[in-house]
């Protein structure tokens, strides 16, 4: 889904277990007599974009809240730079999430804030920053997402949508992040400014060499960005795979997801050498009944 509707390419990773940036083994997770995931298995390597899709309810939030400490699991370790979460100790916690961001679905920004003070607000965190560097850090962030310096005095409130995300991906990356969260990144957006945005992350993707976790509903950012795709359902990931391996998993929840109208439209983008790996059902025709 980018402007020349071609899938951004994936970048080449390495195979080794020491490459694993996110290691999640045996998890379960359980709100009272809810099982939301049940012996989850997920790993994440360096360098990848993964994205995690799934029905309602499957807990495609929740995993990713556990893996950035926002919730305990129920059982089971995880490891994010091959450091048990449960077990390290709340400086070695800290370190930890200054190598990571988070671009939350609405963006989150502060209301209350400019987006200067926005974007400076991780900087600020970590202790006193010379004015005239924090200056110039949060100028280039913008830079980087493609914000004209005119916006940083604006308010939340004065932006579009396509905006707020900007500013949202600025503020994750101003710690100079390794690992980057998305959650619903182009939900909201109208189909240009998805396409943008899809550009933006496959681009920051490259030249910050990030890796990359990515909820989404949206088919065509999951087929545009996506190295591998982790599929939820059954309480454990079904299948993590490049995309059109996956479609080829016999479950009730990839035929829907991946064969239906829209999977099949978005499938149908990927280059003509991934193309030739997918089942014969998502070739047949994406058409509509008004298109009839």
């Amino acid at each position: 889904m980018s402007a020349s509707n071609e899938p951004a390419s994936p970048s080449p990773v390495a195979d080794a277990h020491d490459d694993r940036v996110i290691e999640v083994r045996n998890l379960t997770k359980r709100y009272g007599r809810n099982i939301v995931h049940q012996k989850l298995d997920f790993d994440v390597r360096r360098g990848e974009i993964v994205s995690i899709v799934g029905g309602s309810g499957s807990g495609k939030t929740t995993l990713v809240r556990q893996i950035l400490g926002l919730e305990r699991p129920t059982s089971g370790t995880i490891k994010v730079f091959g450091q048990d979460t449960s077990t390290i100790d709340a400086a070695s916690a800290r370190l930890m999430r200054t190598r990571s961001g988070m671009l939350f679905q609405h963006g989150a920004l502060f209301s209350s804030m400019t987006v200067f003070d926005n974007v400076a607000q991780p900087l600020r965190e970590l202790g006193r920053v010379p004015p005239d560097l924090l200056h110039d850090i949060v100028m280039l962030k913008l830079e980087m997402v493609g914000l004209p310096c005119k916006h940083a005095s604006k308010m939340p409130a004065a932006l579009s949508g396509g905006m707020v995300k900007r500013v949202g991906i600025a503020r994750a990356i101003a710690l100079e992040p390794e690992l980057l969260f998305l959650d619903e990144p182009t939900a909201g957006l109208d189909p240009q400014a998805s396409d943008e945005f899809v550009e933006l992350i496959a681009t920051l993707h490259r030249t910050l060499g990030l890796t990359v976790v990515m909820v989404t509903h949206d088919l065509d950012t999951m087929v545009a960005l996506s190295t591998r795709v982790a599929v939820l359902a059954d309480r454990k990931v079904l299948v993590a795979a490049p995309v059109e391996e996956a479609a080829n998993v016999d479950h009730p929840f990839i035929h829907e997801y991946f064969l239906g109208l829209r999977g099949r439209r978005a499938l149908q983008a990927l280059p003509p050498e991934r193309r030739a790996k997918l089942p014969k059902a998502a070739l047949e025709p994406a058409l509509s009944s008004v298109e009839l």
